[in-house]
């Protein structure tokens, strides 16, 4: 089994959520991301989500299209992010880790390459999020090939039949974005966002995690309701916008510890 799928498996046992934390990686400075990850791992983090800076990213809101910048800034590019991986592998073995980003710089550097680097350097999925499924098809043969999981997004928007099409093609889990905006916007609706999650449920066994507008420990108990896991992102980057690196570990990993209560409240 993957990580991903040994993961969620043993959380489904425990009857527990996975809480998904979102990394830019190089995020102000590259020495800060490893010890980060290791921090809100130990904090209650099951599942790594770590960005790769991109100077376009169109799905993110101002926290993480900043933080981006700033990890550009700081020298961090796509490859600097696989080595991040090597490194915090070198003392965890079981967290899994996905990378999330776009499309451009992996055609930059190949496919193969790519998800070859990817593979040794331990990573376990990876979320393109402007390759859509119908275009995805290149990319995932050679996933399939070095055994990572490629992951979909499905949004309030999607039909019924581009839901069929993501579960047939997605593995590790299916990422929800639980409303019709950018990374960090305020205007999550829980119940509708719980009735979308319920219906892709109702048609796939694979994971489902709901992310986008999950801030505090009320949003992330909502959508641990329904979901098999909480993805967040902004809440842990923001303050790495507004004061020293050291405070905002301590934020960030005190954010993790804040909706790991709330989300072990539903056991």
């Amino acid at each position: 089994m993957s990580r991903l799928a040994t993961r969620f498996a043993q959380l489904k046992s425990e009857k527990r959520k996975a809480l998904v934390s979102y990394v830019m990686a190089g995020d102000p400075q590259p020495q800060v991301t490893v010890p980060l990850l290791h921090q809100m791992v130990e904090a209650g983090v099951d599942v790594i989500e770590l960005g790769l800076p991109f100077s376009d990213p169109m799905a993110d809101g101002p926290v993480i299209a900043l933080a981006a910048e700033r990890a550009l800034a700081a020298g961090t590019n796509t490859l600097d992010a696989l080595n991040m991986v090597k490194e915090f592998r070198k003392n965890d073995q079981d967290t899994p880790v996905v990378l999330m980003g776009y499309l451009n710089p992996v055609e930059v550097i190949g496919y193969e390459r790519f998800v070859s680097i990817a593979k040794e350097c331990g990573v376990d999925g990876i979320l393109l999020v402007d390759l859509p499924p119908e275009e995805a098809r290149d990319l995932d043969v050679i996933l399939k090939k070095y055994d990572i999981d490629q992951i979909f997004l499905l949004a309030p928007t999607s039909t019924d039949q581009r839901i069929q099409h993501v579960v047939n093609q997605a593995s590790g889990f299916i990422y929800y974005v639980s409303l019709k905006g950018v990374t960090g916007a305020a205007t999550l609706d829980t119940s509708e966002a719980a009735q979308r999650i319920q219906k892709i449920k109702s048609v796939t066994d694979i994971p489902v995690g709901v992310g986008f507008g999950i801030s505090d420990a009320a949003s992330a108990k909502a959508m641990g309701n329904v979901a098999d896991a909480v993805i967040v992102g902004s809440a842990f980057v923001k303050p790495f916008a507004n004061v020293a690196p050291e405070q905002a570990v301590e934020q960030a990993v005190n954010k993790v510890k804040e909706l790991r209560a709330a989300l072990d409240e539903l056991v």
